[in-house]
């Protein structure tokens, strides 16, 4: 069976690399699926979760948004953070989601980062939570 090679880099370094059967992920256009010999693609991506299907099993990354490049024998991930599911620290996410709240909830605040943070904490809780 053929394989692509996964890459997902953040500005710290390499945070994943393995063949995979196949990946799942959200662009901004919507889902994608990627299976080996794929048309060349750069994309957008939203803050999303990505699913890395390997001979071992399912990896689930939660990744902050970056840009997806395919090529036929290769997916590279370029993400400002990114982690793995069982790296996530629960209750620092849940933090984060409240403080998130409630700063959506004060007068003068900047509406537009409160609701990344926002999202950039349910996205980690999820992936948490279905690992």
């Amino acid at each position: 069976m053929k394989t692509i090679h996964v890459s997902i880099v953040t500005p710290s370094g390499s945070i994943f690399e393995a063949d995979a059967d196949h990946v799942n992920t959200r662009t901004t256009a919507g889902e994608i699926g990627i299976y080996p010999e794929h048309i060349p693609l750069i994309a957008p991506l939203e803050i999303t979760m990505v699913e890395v299907s390997t001979a071992s099993g399912i990896e689930r990354l939660a990744v902050n948004s970056g840009f997806l490049e395919v090529q036929p024998d290769s997916v590279t991930i370029i993400s400002q953070a990114a982690e793995k599911a069982e790296s996530i620290d629960l209750a620092r996410a849940q933090a984060a989601k409240r403080r998130a709240e409630e700063r959506l909830t004060q007068k003068d605040v900047d509406v537009e980062r409160a609701e990344l943070a926002l999202q950039r904490a349910l996205n980690r809780i999820h992936v948490y939570q279905i690992q």
